[in-house]
C-alpha cells in the first residue's frame, strides 16, 4: 500500500508521528522538522515583505491551521500529564 502523501511535508510529519503511537508526553515534545520551520519562516517573511502566489498563500494557511491544532492538542496533553 502506497502511503506517501503528495501534500506539504508538515502533514506527512504529523501523520507519521500520530501513526507511530502518541502519548501525552510525546505530543508535548513533538516538533516539526527544521525544514518545515524554515519553510514557514520563509513564507511568513515573504508574506510581510513581498507577495505570495495563491499556492504559497494556501500552503501558509495550512501551516497556520496545523500549528493551531497542535497547540490545542498540546494544551490538552498537558492536562493529562498533570493528572497523572
Amino acid at each position: 500500500m502506497n502511503t506517501s502523501t503528495p501534500f506539504n511535508p508538515a502533514y506527512e510529519e504529523i501523520i507519521k508521528f500520530i501513526a507511530s503511537g502518541v502519548t501525552p508526553q510525546s505530543l508535548v515534545e513533538f516538533q516539526v522538522s527544521e525544514t518545515v520551520k524554515e519553510r514557514v519562516a520563509e513564507l511568513i517573511f515573504r508574506e510581510k515583505n513581498e507577495t505570495l502566489s495563491t499556492e504559497e498563500k494556501s500552503e501558509l494557511d495550512h501551516y497556520m491551521v496545523l500549528e493551531h491544532l497542535l497547540r490545542l492538542a498540546k494544551a490538552h496533553a498537558y492536562e493529562f500529564i498533570t493528572e497523572e
